[in-house]
């Protein structure tokens, strides 16, 4: 899944260690601690996780008809504890309404949709979470895939919403999203419809020739240690302020003032984690080539409809993705926004008002 936007640190890795190019829509080679402390446990549980539902204060007042930006916290907002580890999430809006999970790209975390959250609870329920890795979510050191974010949406999906629900992506969020929506599992008939932001993810070449590979043990062995150090290394510069808020400018062209101190922390605090450089490391070695699973697969499988929502001007997933999408999938809707490769934080109110109107002609 060579994707690592949100614009954190995958130009400057990109660079200096050699990836095997691929067909896939991802960033171009040339683009480039928290344990929140929550007591009161919801009945509600299983032997996978357990809903932790007391909220931050941060939230508990704040009224999402009149403010249209989400306060950041970097004590988090509420816990979900999956698999043994905490997940950071926000839930808000009227929960007799249908509902709507929101999720992140690389390197962001669920308040990247700071202007999206408010506006869509006041007619959906809303849900955005840290994956797992990311944000203010647990970073245990394990080997990070795509499947690892697809159950963490579903069993999200089943435990935590519980029932109908649209799913929307950015980035590596929005490949997440669709293979979330596509994989035959206990959430699947729960999913509704599924929206693409920028999705990444590769396509098959009907072309390639699938020729054996062969490894030297020791080979491996030194380009392992030599990554491990240029990696490391990569992630301890662009977790700088200065550093963090120069790629994501790349990525926002036409609203780079959108790219603000608080943009920039929601970003940095949860690089201080102790352990946020190995599962970088992890995250880049395992998925620079893409997941096992291409984006023609997943298509054939969506059972839902599918929204594009897609910033034509992004440098790193171009519009020409958007374009193969829609040549896979015919019935699929697009709508074009003048924006990068965060749309809906660059344009928030044309994303927004897209989702509603894709929203609004779901069947719930």
């Amino acid at each position: 899944m060579r994707v690592l936007p949100v614009a954190l640190i995958f130009s400057v890795t990109n660079v200096l260690i050699s990836v095997k190019p691929s067909n896939a829509f991802c960033p171009s080679k040339k683009s480039f601690p928290f344990n929140n402390g929550f007591v009161k446990t919801h009945l509600k549980s299983s032997a996978s996780s357990q809903i932790l539902t007391e909220k931050t204060n941060i939230l508990k007042d704040f009224d999402h008809f009149t403010n249209d930006r989400l306060p950041w916290s970097e004590d988090g907002y509420e816990n979900w504890s999956w698999r043994g580890h905490d997940i950071n999430y926000i839930e808000m809006g009227d929960k007799s309404k249908p509902a709507l999970l929101l999720i992140h790209g690389f390197g962001a975390s669920s308040y990247h949709f700071r202007y999206n959250i408010p506006f869509l609870a006041r007619d959906y329920h809303v849900f955005a979470f840290d994956m797992l890795g990311f944000g203010l979510s647990s970073k245990p050191i394990q080997d990070y895939s795509a499947e690892v974010w697809r159950d963490q949406a579903t069993d999200f999906i089943r435990e935590v919403i519980g029932k109908q629900t649209a799913i929307a992506g950015n980035s590596l969020g929005g490949f997440t999203a669709l293979y979330t929506a596509a994989s035959d599992t206990d959430a699947k008939d729960l999913i509704k419809g599924c929206i693409l932001l920028n999705a990444a993810g590769k396509f098959m070449d009907p072309d390639a020739v699938l020729e054996p590979e062969t490894t030297n043990e020791i080979v491996e062995k030194i380009k392992e240690v030599f990554q491990r150090f240029i990696i490391n290394l990569s992630f301890v510069y662009t977790k700088q302020p200065a550093r963090i808020e120069q790629v994501l400018k790349q990525v926002y062209p036409v609203a780079a003032d959108n790219v603000d101190s608080e943009l920039v922390e929601s970003i940095r605090i949860p690089s201080l984690d102790p352990n946020a450089a190995e599962v970088f490391y992890r995250v880049i070695t395992k998925n620079a080539n893409g997941p096992g699973v291409y984006i023609n697969n997943l298509l054939e499988k969506l059972d839902c409809p599918l929204l594009l929502c897609w910033g034509e001007k992004d440098p790193w997933i171009r519009p020409a993705a958007a374009d193969k999408i829609q040549e896979l999938l015919p019935q699929s809707t697009r709508i074009s926004i003048d924006a990068g490769h965060c749309p809906h934080d660059e344009d928030p109110k044309s994303v927004n008002l897209a989702i509603k109107d894709f929203m609004n002609d779901l069947e719930f």
